[in-house]
């Protein structure tokens, strides 16, 4: 079985939400791993790469952000 067919027959979790949940945390994580990146960047004087972390930093930030939002208006019934 593939990851694209579960649906929840093996994580016993067929509640598409919680894909949202994965996503925000993926998120979120991936923000918390780039700033590591951007201060050894930074460390090595390296403005170039230290931009373009950043730049993906902001792009995990807002996915966390509509993801949250999503996710509010679904559990809030909307």
């Amino acid at each position: 079985m593939t990851s694209g067919t579960e649906t929840g027959g093996v994580t016993g979790t067929p509640d598409k939400d919680y894909n949202l949940i994965w996503y925000v945390e993926a998120c979120l994580s991936n923000a918390l791993r780039l700033e590591t990146y951007i201060e050894d960047a930074e460390r090595d004087k390296d403005t170039e790469v230290a931009d373009l972390f950043r730049k993906a930093q902001a792009d995990s930030r807002k996915g966390a952000e509509l993801g949250k939002a999503l996710l509010r208006a679904r559990l809030n019934g909307g």
